[in-house]
């Protein structure tokens, strides 16, 4: 071995023993691993520090570290490399570069970007990308620079044309970007099935002392911003902070100590799941995001190691807020240095400011109407360049002597001889006031400085309140102390610290977590040994110190009991999301864990949910995962172009802009309210958020809302997330009630567009009673770059349902007494015959929905609504005859399309066919899509035309297919189109460009 083999680049220092573990696995026993935070910032191969092969391995946060000097950790990396470096560049836990390309208006972030740059500076270099979610979305693949789906020789000649064409395809294109990369030999995805995983999604109501405090939190924030407006209006322009950050803060812990809120919500329902699950034999391990570390060292240093109990980190969050970015006013001194030393300046504010000193030093204008003589100049006067001004009156002796050197007043016309000035006088040369416009300027400086102590006396009033408010206390302190302290739980966190209760029951004490037998950085790791040994039969783990920890029932290890995993507190995003699930959940475990996620019943922080199930959708796509967790999930996805257009059509409604597309709550018939009295009160809480601005507010408060007056700007109509933040700085039944209405109309959006055939429901999993190959799949292209075939497959499809499969389904729903189930006749003949039908009542909130099943297609994609169902089908109420009909139709069906013998389209007509065949174009898709994409642009039926991924599985040896679904009739179409297409690719490769155009 000479010279650098690899850069392994992962989340955490510790993770070297991993990173060491790994490579003695392979049998690279000799090969060294250095840890780059341990050596200098200087030459890695000189003699002082003498590294010159082995791996280096380094965190991302020491990839963008650099020295005082400005010498960088990627530059001493590049170098040690040197050009022609050829070894292994590694990206373990790769998503923390995700953020390259960021969403509008955001920034990429220096981690992204650094991982962009040493790719570009070692081109010889072989990349590895590592992560369980390595994208959960489209944007998070743009430091992926060598896979080679964009760039030059590419149908996407840069990241942002690629990212434009998945985000206008959906969900199923991230499925095909798997297939592409499989198919190129460059990516390998290992599936860790959640067969017996459970979830299970706890809600959790929140219990009257917490509703109350919860109520009077609402009300203090509320509060707290009108002050804060109040104050920022009576400041001078000079004195008022950056609007745009001091709001950001707001509300960035306006959204943190909500978030605080509903987490000590959930503790007694967390701590009460972890007992059950002790008692009943099992482990706990709770997972969070944040653990309140820098409230708790804030709250240690201002009052010391003793506390009277644990830290408050709602209060101690508030607390900051309100100490840090008040809004005072500049006591006297300071505004004079803010002026600074520019007397012009001074003058002006004070003339300005000071009441009846504002007047000129020059000549004054007569007060009456007509003009004066003074207020002309001849031109003898201006050639002369003498001032028509005589010697002064002085105002300390009251003489005229033009002998005599004198001063004038800084504020006013009046002057003064400067021997004339009182001994000891802070006169200058330059500056001097009269004795009237010094002791007016002595009352302004006094006026500013009681101003100011109003303004501190408001402010330490805000600060008492808050410090006298009862407000839970930090959930991980809360947690553990509860559970047994520190020598029961294990504590896997970022903390350097903790509060634990002291020997003599009064109080709780400030320790560190590190002792003398285990170092801080170790501290994880020996925690992570104690849970898994046994001694300690509870984890708690955060984002902080989690990375790459494992937590599962071990094979290896002697806790081989059952995983019970509570998330107390949802990541933020999808990536997380399953970053925390897969603590527990890994290789080699003895059993599979249990998933038990907390959520309280306030419709704000389903935000968090939203998040994650919108995240969940697509990872499965890039990642392989099981999308088990999904369905527990579905339910929250908000966050969607569903979500999008219900929020616009909610501040519309609730404007009074259109007409609502769904009654408000409480607004039916028999409801406690009328329409225009919802949209009130709806008006009045968007005020109290901030989304409603420049709202004019009357002066009788029970009309104030009765007219909509205000705006909610462009940037926050499709903002659902914004919306949902900001709904859980209302009171509980008033987010409910908003959150309720929002969530009707995004009902509703749905049925319309499962109604409409337009919902995009991303990858369509083809269900049917058989489904056989007729064939080997065919190789219809070969792509000239990577060699990866794309393939036709043909299969053999019976997508019928037997009369004795619809009665065994029909007898479950008759015993669930489902109203209006059953089967159903069309009220009139279509082509020639009478069409049959069993609906099931979907049994959901929002308008009736009825799940379809058909003899010759199964159960349709879409719900029927109620209406529809009713308007062109009458129920059968005969079993004997709807069993006749069922039989007929399904054995006419089998090679005939519901046109009949006499359809336009022919034999290649699949509409109505029970038994059909398909055609999946599978493989390597991205090169050849728009040459498809061309071919069923030119077909005669809309339907026939649309793309769709589907994956489906055959019933004779279970073989998965994921592919693109090709419309029989444009079949010949796509064929043809790729068969011109290799042909002209062969002909550019042999003969150039030019010639082959």
């Amino acid at each position: 071995m000479q010279g650098p083999v690899c850069i392994w680049i992962s989340v955490a220092s510790d993770l070297k023993y991993d990173a060491r573990r790994d490579l003695d696995d392979v049998g690279a026993f000799a090969v060294e691993v250095h840890a780059l935070n341990k050596l200098p910032y200087g030459k890695l191969d000189s003699k002082a520090v003498g590294i010159k092969e082995g791996v280096i391995f380094l965190t991302y946060s020491s990839l963008i570290a650099s020295s005082d000097k400005g010498r960088s950790r990627l530059q001493q990396l590049v170098q040690w490399c040197g050009n022609e470096f050829d070894g292994l560049l590694i990206f373990d836990e790769c998503h923390k570069a995700k953020n390259l390309i960021p969403e509008a208006g955001g920034q990429a972030t220096r981690t992204g970007e650094a991982v962009l740059d040493i790719q570009a500076r070692l081109p010889e270099a072989r990349v590895v990308y590592c992560s369980a979610t390595g994208a959960s979305e489209p944007r998070n693949m743009g430091y992926m620079a060598r896979l080679g789906l964009w760039g030059m020789g590419t149908d996407f000649p840069n990241f942002q044309t690629f990212l434009g064409a998945l985000e206008k395809r959906g969900v199923g294109a991230l499925e095909l970007v798997a297939m592409d990369m499989k198919a190129r030999g460059m990516y390998v995805c290992r599936t860790l099935s959640f067969k017996g995983a459970e979830f299970d999604v706890i809600e959790v109501p929140l219990e009257t002392e917490m509703q109350n405090a919860y109520n009077k939190a609402a009300r203090l924030w509320a509060e707290l911003r009108k002050e804060f407006m109040l104050t920022i209006s009576a400041l001078y322009d000079c004195e008022k902070p950056s609007s745009s950050q001091l709001w950001r803060l707001y509300w960035a812990s306006h959204q943190r100590f909500f978030r605080h809120m509903c987490m000590s919500a959930k503790v007694p329902a967390a701590v009460k799941l972890a007992k059950q699950a002790l008692q009943d034999g099992k482990c706990v391990v709770i997972g969070l995001q944040s653990t309140g570390e820098a409230r708790t060292e804030e709250a240690v240093s201002k009052y010391g190691n003793e506390l009277d109990d644990f830290v408050s980190g709602p209060r101690e969050l508030l607390l900051k807020l309100v100490e840090d970015n008040y809004p005072l006013p500049l006591p006297a001194h300071g505004l004079q240095e803010v002026l600074g030393k520019d007397s012009s300046k001074q003058r002006q504010f004070r003339a300005f400011h000071i009441p009846g000193r504002r007047r000129s030093r020059k000549s004054k204008k007569p007060e009456d109407d007509f003009e004066s003589e003074e207020d002309y100049e001849t031109e003898s006067d201006a050639e002369s360049g003498e001032s028509n001004e005589g010697p002064r009156i002085c105002k300390i002796c009251c003489s005229e002597d033009p002998k005599k050197v004198s001063i004038e007043c800084q504020d006013c016309d009046a002057s003064a001889h400067f021997v004339c000035l009182p001994v000891g006088s802070t006169g200058t040369c330059t500056e001097w006031r009269c004795p009237s416009c010094d002791e007016a300027q002595r009352t302004y400086v006094g006026q500013l400085q009681a101003r100011y102590e109003k303004a501190l006396e408001r402010k330490h009033r805000c600060l008492d309140a808050i410090r006298s408010f009862d407000l839970p206390n930090n959930p991980l302190d809360d947690i553990i102390d509860q559970l047994g302290g520190p020598d029961s739980v294990a504590e896997i966190t970022g903390r350097r610290g903790f509060l634990v209760r002291a020997a003599n029951g009064k109080g709780v004490v400030y320790q560190s977590r590190s002792s003398k037998d285990v170092a801080m950085e170790m501290v994880n790791m020996h925690e992570k040994q104690q849970f898994m040994e046994g001694r300690k039969q509870v984890a708690i783990i955060s984002e902080a110190g989690s990375a790459g920890v494992s937590l599962q029932a071990d094979r290896r290890v002697s806790n081989q009991k059952r995983r019970v995993h509570i998330t107390l507190e949802l990541p933020w995003s999808a990536d997380r999301a399953i970053q925390q699930f897969g603590r527990t959940h890994r290789s080699n475990q003895a059993c599979a864990p249990e998933y038990r996620l907390l959520f309280t019943n306030l419709g704000g922080e389903r935000r968090f949910a939203s998040i994650v199930a919108k995240r969940l959708e697509t990872l499965g796509a890039l990642t392989q995962g099981d999308r088990r967790a999904g369905p527990s999930l579905s339910a929250y996805n908000y966050d969607s172009i569903y979500g999008k257009k219900a929020l616009a059509l909610m501040y519309r409604s609730i404007m009074e802009q259109c007409e609502s597309p769904v009654p408000p709550p409480g607004c039916s018939a028999d409801g406690e309210w009328v329409p225009h009295e919802f949209f009130k009160f709806a008006r009045a809480a968007l005020i109290a958020v901030g989304i409603v601005r420049d709202a004019v507010l009357g002066e009788n408060p029970e009309k104030e809302f009765e007219k909509p007056s205000g705006r909610i700007p462009e940037s926050d109509i499709h903002d659902v997330a914004r919306f949902l933040n900001r709904l859980l700085g209302l009171p509980p039944d008033i987010q409910n009630r908003l959150f309720e209405y929002f969530v009707s109309i995004f009902d509703r959006l749905l049925s319309d567009a499962r109604r409409d055939g337009q919902f995009d429901c991303g990858i369509i999993d083809i269900k049917a009673n058989s489904i056989e190959l007729q064939d080997t799949p065919k190789t219809v292209h070969v792509d000239p770059m990577s060699g990866a075939a794309t393939t036709m497959t043909v299969l053999k499809v019976d997508r019928g349902l037997t009369w004795e499969s619809a009665l065994k389904l029909f007898e479950q729903n008759e015993a669930e007494k489902k109203p209006k189930s059953g089967f159903y006749e069309s009220k009139r003949e279509w082509l020639g015959r009478m069409h049959y039908l069993m609906a099931i009542n979907c049994l959901k909130s929002g308008p009736t929905c009825y799940r379809i099943f058909r003899p010759a297609s199964g159960e349709a994609l879409r719900e029927m609504p109620e209406e529809e169902l009713l308007s062109k089908y009458s129920i059968v109420t005969s079993l004997e005859l709807a069993e006749k009909k069922w039989q007929d139709e399904y054995t006419i069906t089998e090679d005939q399309c519901m046109h009949g013998p006499k359809c336009k389209v022919g034999s290649s007509c699949t509409v109505g066919r029970r038994v059909q065949e398909m055609f999946i174009l599978g493989g390597l898709i991205l090169p050849v899509w728009g040459t498809v994409e061309k071919a069923l642009s030119k077909q005669v039926r809309l339907s026939h035309r649309r793309l769709r991924v589907v994956w489906l599985e055959t019933s004779s040896d279970n073989q998965r297919i994921v592919g693109l679904h090709i419309p029989n009739p444009a079949v010949n179409a796509v064929l043809s189109g790729l068969a011109q297409m290799q042909a002209t690719q062969r002909s550019e490769m042999a003969h150039g460009p030019e010639v082959a155009t």
